[in-house]
């Protein structure tokens, strides 16, 4: 799945959760295109028409373009009236039979991603609860956007090769390792399941191949054990994987009574012999 079709699913999904959190009729939204100056909208939830669909949205103009332009939420309460924003989509706004619409950008380092927009059928205000709910939609789209960007740099890295093996390749072969943990921490992280099976795909390339009739670990397990394996300590595994101290401690328990490892060392090195770990 491309980075594009996982921007559409994951602006999709939250077009759906703010209409349910806020009420709000209409919602649609879409991604700004790569190297070009305009955004299109792609993605409607509740609209009667297809006057929207594919709209190629200008940067500055109109009130997509605008949130676009500042890079900050813009709302208005009589489209087809404000004196606030330029009027070039007015008939296909007019057509689907909207007033009052709010448009908030999706910003991933420092860059509009895409938009999100919400709308009435009748000219009223749109409160801050209902703009606080778009912001909190556009700040998953965004937390989504940049996990996959790193989940696609990862996946990049990893694919340009397994160093060799042998004391000069010593450093070489511990970014492997780092790569290989951050990697496993990374995947419950991505809602895309294509993403998500993609990049653990990935960790099985970068391991040796596995020992038929090896121990079998549960994934969580063993993505504690790849942390450690990485040098990081219970409580920096915690931070990485979205998980408790204890919850940690649990895991590497358990991953250490299958390999009948009684340290963590051992239990790494036991891991690596199966063919678990790189």
């Amino acid at each position: 799945m491309t980075a594009d079709t996982a921007g559409a699913v994951e602006i999709r999904s939250a077009l759906v959760r703010l209409r349910r959190t806020t009420g709000l009729p209409v919602a649609f939204g879409g991604l700004v295109e790569p190297g070009r100056r305009h955004m299109r909208i792609s993605e409607l939830s509740g609209t009667e028409t297809p006057a929207l669909s594919g709209l190629p949205v200008t940067s500055g103009n109109g009130l997509g373009g605008r949130a676009v332009a500042l890079a900050r939420p813009c709302a208005v309460t009589d489209y087809s009236s404000s004196r606030q924003i330029s009027h070039e989509y007015d008939i296909p706004v007019a057509t689907e039979g909207l007033h009052s619409i709010l448009a908030v950008p999706v910003v991933v380092r420092r860059r509009v991603r895409g938009v999100l927009y919400g709308a009435l059928r009748t000219a009223q205000p749109l409160g801050d609860r209902t703009l606080g709910a778009a912001m909190e939609a556009a700040r998953d789209v965004e937390q989504a956007l940049a996990v996959g960007d790193e989940a696609r740099g990862l996946l990049a890295a990893a694919a340009r090769g397994e160093p060799e093996r042998g004391p000069a390749a010593g450093a070489a072969w511990e970014q492997v390792r780092e790569a290989h943990a951050a990697l496993r921490a990374l995947a419950p992280r991505i809602a895309d399941p294509a993403l998500r099976a993609e990049l653990l795909g990935v960790c099985g390339l970068l391991t040796p191949k596995r020992q038929a009739h090896g121990v079998d670990l549960a994934p969580r397990e063993l993505d504690v054990l790849a942390c450690v394996a990485a040098g990081a300590t219970n409580a920096v595994a915690a931070e990485r994987l979205g998980l408790r101290a204890e919850t940690v401690k649990g895991y590497l328990r358990s991953a250490m009574r299958k390999l009948g490892a009684h340290t963590r060392g051992e239990a790494v090195a036991a891991a690596r012999r199966a063919g678990l770990l790189p």
